[in-house]
């Protein structure tokens, strides 16, 4: 009879988790015991639309093993929001993957370090001022005809991380850090989870068989590109044995336990702009009647609130690096 109880409350704990992460495909019965490919370098797109968010590659895992899926730039589905990327996790000798989200505040991302300004605490690329964002051109790559809310601090730059490229969160090697009391609190605010947009490119990359690791020994044919709609699979006519892309995840731990430590304080000293944004991990939530400037809200889950329309230029070709920028994947 306990054994019984025991797997009634299990199958009830999947369950529920599976009902809080619309962004997370859970696969029952399989273990991970092998961690994923350290995160390649890559220049990071032009931003092609003034409101657009940068989301980090990642390695995904599919039924024939880890691929890489291209960071993009993407809009939030909501004024104000900011991504927090997902991770993978160790515990109990096995990998979960810890899917992102839309928020207020970054929230813990496992201390990854993906580069672009996502340097594995809070978000250093820019910030919200009103309902528009403004972009931290010493990290950040823009198209500035179309993207004019910018300026230059380069004191959040962490050299020290710069060749850290360690993609998971405890286990052999991996990445040691805990949840500062900032992202704990974040942790607990509403969340939006990825868009259909989203989860379609991570589906597209896992049907290409030059994104496997198996395949590129972790350097994947297509690193990042300015878009989700902008993918191209190389070879999608050679794809490995499954055509949707499956994660075997768990839900955003709660078994990392806050340690006392601070997020890097974020001194801002603008160039092109009269005021940086606020620091992303002190970001006040935004009033969401607020008419943005920056484009369309692509297609959400039911949860989101209604979306802010505005046109979407063309993207444009990738520029050079910035200087002291760090070059993620």
């Amino acid at each position: 009879m306990k054994k019984i109880n025991l797997l009634l409350i299990l199958l009830l704990a999947l369950s529920v988790g599976a009902t809080r992460s619309d962004a997370q495909i859970i696969s029952v019965g399989v273990s991970i015991r092998v961690g994923p490919p350290a995160i390649p370098v890559y220049v990071q797109p032009d931003c092609p639309v003034d409101g657009y968010l940068w989301v980090p590659g990642y390695w995904s895992y599919g039924d024939d093993g880890y691929y890489w899926v291209p960071g993009y730039w993407s809009e939030p589905p909501m004024v104000g929001y900011l991504w927090t990327p997902g991770y993978w996790g160790y515990a109990g000798g096995i990998y979960g993957w810890h899917g992102g989200y839309w928020g207020t505040h970054i929230g813990f991302y496992g201390g990854v370090n993906y580069g672009c300004g996502y340097g594995g605490v809070g978000y250093v690329g820019g910030g919200w001022v009103g309902g528009h964002f403004q972009y931290n051109t010493a990290v950040t790559h823009v198209n500035t005809t179309v993207v004019h809310n910018t300026y230059i601090n380069r004191t959040v730059i962490n050299n020290t991380t710069v060749n850290n490229r360690v993609s998971y969160n405890g286990g052999p090697g991996g990445v040691t850090a805990r949840p500062t009391p900032a992202e704990a609190q974040a942790a607990n605010e509403h969340h939006i989870e990825a868009t259909s947009s989203q989860l379609q490119h991570q589906r597209t990359a896992g049907q290409d068989r030059n994104q496997y690791a198996s395949v590129n020994h972790g350097r994947p044919a297509n690193l990042a590109v300015a878009r989700t709609t902008a993918y191209h699979p190389a070879n999608t006519a050679g794809s490995l044995s499954h055509s949707t892309a499956v994660n075997h995840t768990t839900n955003r731990p709660a078994s990392h336990t806050p340690s006392p430590t601070t997020s890097p304080a974020h001194t801002t000293s603008p160039a092109h702009t009269t005021s940086a944004p606020r620091t992303v991990n002190r970001l006040a939530p935004v009033r969401h009647n607020t008419a943005p400037s920056h484009p369309a809200m692509h297609s959400a889950p039911a949860q989101r609130s209604a979306p802010h329309p505005a046109p979407h230029p063309a993207p444009h070709p990738a520029a050079p690096p910035h200087e002291g920028e760090h070059r993620p994947r």
